[in-house]
């Protein structure tokens, strides 16, 4: 043993470590989840679960697993009494360091012998770090059934010597933290069971841990808040600012509980995150405004009524009023302050004040179009996948009509998750459905367009889930397709599909694209707390003359392609022309060019 060591703390707190791994100041949450059981019990899988689920949401977290580390670390180890004990050792101390770094080390190790994993607990308590003991239990006989890597085999033929549970002792926990069956339960309630624990010991706040957060009153107080609804101050709201009450009620924009509080308003706007729980991409101000009228007679009020065309929408409770300073808010999101922009146009016209609080909603916004059978909430859309069996679900966002050229990145996409090994890649085909500028194909056209294509078999029907995404429209490119990706994230998308210029437009002067083509998509591989989800990339596809059908554009032939663009295919249906042959499926072509044709005789 070596002598003459001193320790030396460093001048570095865990506060201020915690802070440059996205935790705010007093949110340090270095611990150590140690996961102890047989081998087979599942603790790998559910170690990596975890990892995954914390790192998804903003949180670090690295798992230390038994047979990784024996690669490297422990390679010189082997499995008699006194190597284990070393094994657990050397492990409990790399644990200490990476907690004490402020991530969540999660440890994935037999650990038979109750005294090593108990001399890790007092490491780390020691330390002033918490740890956290999990039993994963499950019987031998389910574990030698799982055997996948043979060894349960190779011990009972004693060609495997000293394995635990065999001809080696393990001594279960007689207090864990955490009891976890895995072979009653499925991963998704192990992870659930874990991080309710770390919620509960002050780790990680529930907003964190909430997959969807729907801002409903119960089932059992509707009437009653309809009646307080009565009863309260009004403020009447536009059609932009109820399908913002849409979007928050039906828990898109989680973990917000209504509209933005200033403190809310400031991290959206400076950093495109909230950061008071971990790192909640969230670029898009999600703030109603009010003119200084209504300010002044509501300011006093612990809650007021929102009233869309004469109907009580919302409660919004303990109301926070701070100034609207719009042109630095436009300048933000759009990186421009061009009054000729549409939804900038609004934005410069709307109230001189914000006002946040939280929002109670008696019941669904329906919109009585006939469209509101494919308005699925989070919820909704998250069960339609577990009940079809799906593992990977890959989005689609679009504001306009579907082309062969989309149909064919999204046959593409689906085929390249089945060769990776997906079961039953799903399809969700989500279309914007709030407010859109007035050039825009209405949305009961674009959805009539969207089913023709389904009806064509341009997409597989059975594996396609047509929805209509309620947010409104931003026109803000780079800025708002994060937006777009994460709300898919929401819905329990793994993938997301990003075109062209996603999300952009026109410059409303020089008529130039008003933002980079390229940009939407490099932003999306380096935008912080999307890491739930994998981005496909969009390739460009054009009109291949001379294989009469759509195909991904190839420079080297340029001559071969025709690019269709909006204005050329708007003036084709304008005029009774058809598209060339393989540019859109006929029926849905019909939809469109019935509708030019209808908006050019009115």
């Amino acid at each position: 043993m070596a002598t003459n060591i001193h320790a030396t703390l460093g001048h570095v707190t865990r506060n201020r470590r915690g802070q440059v791994i996205g935790q705010r100041a007093g949110g340090f949450r270095g611990c150590c989840v140690w996961l102890t059981g047989l081998s087979g019990a599942g603790k790998t899988t559910l170690s990596f679960a975890l990892e995954d689920y914390l790192v998804g949401r903003g949180v670090p977290a690295y798992t230390l697993d038994g047979d990784n580390i024996r690669t490297g670390l422990n390679k010189n180890l082997g499995f008699t009494p006194e190597d284990r004990e070393e094994n657990i050792r050397r492990i409990s101390e790399v644990a200490k360091l990476f907690a004490d770094g402020g991530i969540v080390a999660i440890t994935s190790f037999i650990s038979p012998f109750a005294r090593d994993r108990q001399q890790a607990r007092v490491l780390h308590e020691s330390a002033s770090l918490s740890f956290f003991e999990l039993f994963v239990d499950s019987p031998i006989e389910v574990c030698e059934q799982r055997d996948v890597k043979g060894l349960y085999r190779k011990a009972r033929a004693g060609i495997i010597k000293g394995f635990t549970g065999i001809d080696s002792v393990y001594e279960k926990p007689d207090h864990p933290d955490l009891v976890l069956k895995s072979s009653e339960w499925t991963v998704s309630e192990c992870v659930e069971k874990v991080v309710s624990l770390l919620v509960k010991q002050g780790i990680l706040s529930v907003a964190m841990c909430i997959n969807i957060m729907e801002l409903f009153v119960p089932g059992d107080r509707v009437e009653a808040m309809k009646a307080e609804a009565e009863d309260l101050p009004k403020l009447n709201i536009t059609l932009v600012d109820c399908q913002w009450v849409q979007v928050l009620s039906e828990g898109w924009a989680t973990p917000l509980t209504g509209f933005m509080r200033e403190s809310e308003y400031l991290q959206c706007l400076h950093f495109g995150c909230l950061l008071d729980e971990g790192v909640v991409n969230l670029t898009v101000p999600i703030v109603l405004p009010v003119s200084s009228e209504d300010k002044e007679r509501l300011e006093h009020a612990m809650a007021f009524t929102l009233v869309y065309e004469g109907k009580n929408v919302a409660i919004l409770r303990h109301p926070e009023f701070h100034a609207h300073r719009k042109e630095e808010r436009v300048s933000h999101v759009w990186g421009t302050s061009n009054p000729r922009h549409p939804h900038i146009k609004m934005v410069l016209e709307s109230g001189d004040w914000l006002v946040g609080g939280a929002i109670d909603v008696p019941e669904r916004i329906r919109w009585n179009d006939g469209l509101d059978e494919f308005r699925k909430t989070p919820a909704e859309l998250q069960e339609e996948f577990r009940r079809r069996g799906s593992e990977a679900v890959f989005a689609f966002q679009l504001r306009n009509p579907i082309h062969n050229g989309h149909a064919l990145l999204m046959q593409d996409t689906r085929d390249t998750l089945l060769k990776r090994g997906y079961k039953e890649p799903l399809l969700l085909l989500h279309p914007l459905g709030g407010w859109t500028k007035d050039d825009d194909v209405p949305l009961s056209v674009r959805i009539e367009q969207h089913k023709a294509v389904l009806r064509e078999g341009v997409l597989d029907e059975a594996h396609t889930v047509l929805a209509i995404f309620p947010s409104p429209m931003l026109y803000a490119g780079p800025t708002e397709v994060q937006w777009h990706c994460r709300t898919r994230m929401v819905a329990g998308a793994q993938f997301y599909i990003v075109g062209r210029d996603p999300a952009g437009m026109p410059h409303p002067d020089t008529k130039k694209d008003l933002y980079d083509p390229t940009h939407g998509k490099k932003v999306l591989q380096m935008a912080p707390g999307l890491t739930k989800l994998e981005i496909v990339p969009f390739r460009e596809a054009a009109y291949n003359k001379k294989l009469g059908r759509m195909d991904y554009y190839r420079s080297q032939h340029h001559d071969e392609f025709d690019f269709i663009s909006g204005t050329r295919m708007r003036h084709l249906a304008r005029t009774g022309q058809t598209p060339p042959d393989g540019f859109m499926a006929p029926s849905a072509w019909k939809v469109l060019a019935d509708y030019y044709r209808s908006i050019q005789h009115s």
